[in-house]
């Protein structure tokens, strides 16, 4: 039998924006598996399946905005597939029966216990609350229908963590962090509430379990790209007549690359288990796009198969994108390296978070003239500051060292860069 996989309950939401489609026609999935990627105004989320079987038909596209109820997915379902019970669903629905149209009830009932398991939560809330060890059958949820969000178990950590009567009026870090004071700036002046942009709501969370979980590591150097950018300048003006910009991140993305593949470690991930390193034979390089609503990460892919034009080109495609708010899930996902550039902006150095599960980032701030000894006397030379952060756990002191000074090197010559 054939089975309609549905938007289960999402919270206050509608018209939610599909950003990655995760199935394919053909594929056989289990209930549970992941199948949509949605992104709301708050939070990017992972729909479930709520059958299991073999995809027949995918009834929306990456683009398409659905709400609850929307069919995501058409299954010939396997035989276990069958079943959640909607009798838990049905206590509430003391409504007329006249107002339940034919849509309705069971079905969605049916997709949300499934999907969201015996809590009724996302699966992210669900991993969330795994990676704090918390049990979500102590936790009532806020949300619609009793919906458990990951503000629900962020304040059963604070309330199981912090001091009984208050450490007047702290906010409880958890995890054995101190505490940070609660204070009422109003008494110090005018003050006004301003909601953050929908990109820092969903980025912050995801920069912070990093910054807690990597034990960060910053080196900092410089090259010299006094002849680079002799030539960089040659081909961005030929470029203009044809619609493009040729920027120096195009050469520290092409030059990172082959200190990458020289480099390996630097372009790996640590194993689940901790004990390996994942080895990566794909150089997927992202670069973080400043936007009116802040910072976004699109991935040139596979930008060891690209020469300079075509990575400039896709540098400028996706930088439009971003600024106009048109990126795709695919346009930002599957990153092995990231590059901050805050060039056009200003700086001598800062510590990029590493952008987990990658194990390093580069960070680059504005060029500068600098006198550079040549052995004879002091000479004006275009000097180019790097700071990389990276997973201590993976990457030591001494390779991070030895991976600037390949990349280093490589800006230096040109030539080399033609290897």
């Amino acid at each position: 039998m054939t089975v309609e996989i549905k938007v289960p309950d999402i919270g206050d939401f509608s018209d939610v924006p599909v950003i990655s489609i995760l199935v394919a026609i053909g594929d056989v999935i289990a209930a549970e598996d992941p199948i949509v990627e949605l992104e709301s105004d708050k939070a990017t989320m992972e729909v479930p399946a709520s059958h299991g079987g073999k995809v027949v038909e995918i009834k929306v596209a990456e683009g398409d905005t659905v709400s609850e109820g929307a069919v995501l997915l058409i299954v010939e379902a396997d035989g276990a597939a069958e079943a959640p019970a909607a009798a838990p669903a049905a206590a509430p629905a003391a409504a007329p029966a006249a107002a339940a149209p034919a849509a309705a009830p069971a079905p969605a009932a049916a997709v949300t216990d499934a999907g969201f398991g015996k809590a009724h939560a996302s699966p992210s809330v669900r991993a969330f609350a795994r990676q704090l060890d918390i049990d979500l059958a102590k936790i009532n949820g806020s949300g619609r229908k009793g919906r458990i969000l990951r503000e629900d178990v962020t304040a059963f950590l604070k309330a199981s963590t912090a001091p009984a009567a208050g450490a007047g009026g702290a906010v409880q870090g958890g995890m054995g962090i101190p505490p940070i004071p609660v204070v009422d700036f109003s008494k110090f002046g005018k003050v006004e509430d301003v909601e953050m942009p929908r990109i820092k709501k969903i980025s912050g969370p995801a920069l912070h379990r990093a910054w807690l979980n990597i034990p960060h590591v910053t080196h900092n150097d410089e090259a010299d790209i006094t002849e680079l950018d002799k030539y960089r300048k040659e081909m961005d003006t030929m470029a203009k007549d044809q619609g493009y910009r040729v920027t120096l991140l195009s050469f520290v993305i092409k030059a990172s690359v082959s200190a990458l593949k020289e480099h390996w470690e630097v372009n790996s991930s640590i194993h689940p288990d901790g004990d390996k390193l994942i080895k990566k034979d794909y150089y997927n390089i992202g670069f973080a796009a400043d936007t009116p609503n802040g910072l976004v990460v699109p991935v040139i892919k596979d930008a060891d198969r690209k020469g300079l034009v075509e990575i400039s080109k896709e540098l400028g495609e996706l930088s439009a994108k971003a600024r106009a708010g048109e990126l795709k899930g695919p346009d930002m996902s599957g990153a092995s390296f990231t590059i901050s550039s805050l060039g056009g902006i200003g700086g001598t150095s800062f510590t990029p978070i590493v952008n987990a599960p990658e194990v390093a980032i580069l960070g680059l701030t504005r060029s500068k003239i600098s006198p550079v000894w040549d052995g004879e006397q002091f000479v004006p030379r275009l000097m180019q500051p790097m700071s990389l952060s990276y997973d201590h756990r993976a990457i030591d002191g001494a390779l991070a060292a030895r991976f600037c000074v390949t990349l280093k090197t490589l800006l230096s010559d040109m030539r080399k860069l033609m290897w």
